[in-house]
């Protein structure tokens, strides 16, 4: 029977694709074995076993970037982790180890390539996380999603396959189920805000800028996830208390129902949320984050901006300006029909698969 390992996460953009690729191992060969590793506190602890996977947890954290107690703690939390990888790994026998990303990847992939074990890295971004770049000189393949990635990986190992996308949004659900779902007027246009998996500070102040400016109806509504930081601050706001055209979330685990909902999507720019905006094919607002490496939000941006395939908005200008932007979208149907049209045209559903079949290719080449 196969065994794999695959190790990471830390935000959804890391968790959902190691989901996406388990399911395509799975489809390959239902009896196969998948574990996951992952960061003891961290959200995949919770939303692997929700997708029906087992998961192990390590003492890990990131290092702080300014000076902290907390980074006193961090070499002990890496050989700490090493030893609690190494007894897991040798536990589980894995004829694979996969990592996507996030601080438990590190440790995971480190002892994998110790013992001998074939290994695959996915790298989401177009500029590469710390621990990735790391892995990559010792790893045997590396799984990318842009052109161009020689300028940090060695370019023999590297396999354009695109961002594996979940399963569930791959097939989108009805659109009157989904309004339904929500309990949305059908009548009103449905705008869906996701600022990632943990939230958005500056997306979810422009919500509220809105809601205090907005004087009459509108022709709008908000299906608005908030992430869990922000969640009791905003539903306990006097601006969003009775509110009827306002449907607030912590976090939206039918995503599939809220895309199908969603005529208009503002959303971060992240690797995963773009490859998934790219299947979804609505139109789409993007702020990017200014608090990420190298700006690489602005960039994957800028790639669709380019090809028309969607509308974006600096952060700083977000609070002021989104909803004057969300309503001129809203009254154009033209404009609508030309994002969806050239975003669509930018999609590559079958990540998960190409990259589940790399994976058992390093199993049959080492047997």
């Amino acid at each position: 029977m196969t065994r794999i390992i695959i190790s990471g996460g830390g935000t959804g953009g890391h968790i959902f694709p190691a989901i996406a690729i388990a399911d395509a191992l799975k489809a390959n060969e239902p009896g196969m074995e998948i574990l996951f590793i992952g960061a003891k506190g961290r959200m995949e602890m919770e939303k692997v076993p929700d997708a029906g996977y087992q998961i192990k947890g390590l003492w890990i954290s990131g290092l702080q970037r300014r000076i902290t107690l907390k980074n006193l703690a961090f070499p002990f939390k890496v050989i700490f982790s090493l030893v609690m990888a190494d007894r897991i790994i040798a536990r589980f026998k894995p004829d694979v180890v996969i990592g996507v990303g996030g601080y438990a990847s590190g440790p995971t992939l480190r002892t994998a390539i110790i013992r001998k074990i074939p290994t695959l890295i996915q790298e989401q971004n177009s500029f590469p996380g710390i621990t990735n770049k790391m892995l990559s000189k010792k790893v045997d393949k590396i799984c990318v999603a842009y052109d161009g990635m020689e300028k940090f990986f060695p370019s023999g190992k590297i396999i354009l396959t695109g961002n594996p996308v979940r399963k569930d949004i791959l097939s989108q659900g009805n659109r009157t189920e989904a309004l339904e779902h929500f309990n949305l007027d059908k009548k009103k246009k449905t705008v869906l805000i996701i600022g990632g998996s943990l939230g958005a500070g500056t997306i979810n102040n422009s919500v509220l800028q809105y809601l205090d400016q907005q004087t009459g109806e509108e022709p709008i509504q908000l299906l608005w996830q908030t992430g869990k930081h922000y969640f009791d601050h905003i539903k306990s706001n006097p601006k969003t208390l009775s509110r009827e055209d306002v449907f607030i979330y912590s976090f939206i685990d039918r995503m599939d129902m809220a895309y199908a909902a969603a005529d208009i999507i503002i959303s971060r720019a992240g690797a995963i949320a773009i490859s998934e905006l790219c299947v979804v094919g609505k139109p789409v607002i993007l702020i990017p984050s200014p608090n990420v490496a190298e700006d690489h939000q602005t960039k994957n941006a800028e790639t669709l901006v380019r090809k028309s395939a969607a509308l974006m908005l600096k952060d700083k200008d977000s609070v002021d300006n989104l909803f004057t932007l969300v309503k001129k979208l809203a009254a154009d149907g033209g404009l609508q029909n030309e994002l969806s049209r050239n975003i669509r045209a930018m999609a590559l559903p079958g990540a998960a698969s190409v990259i589940a079949e790399e994976t058992l290719k390093l199993i049959k080449n080492k047997e």
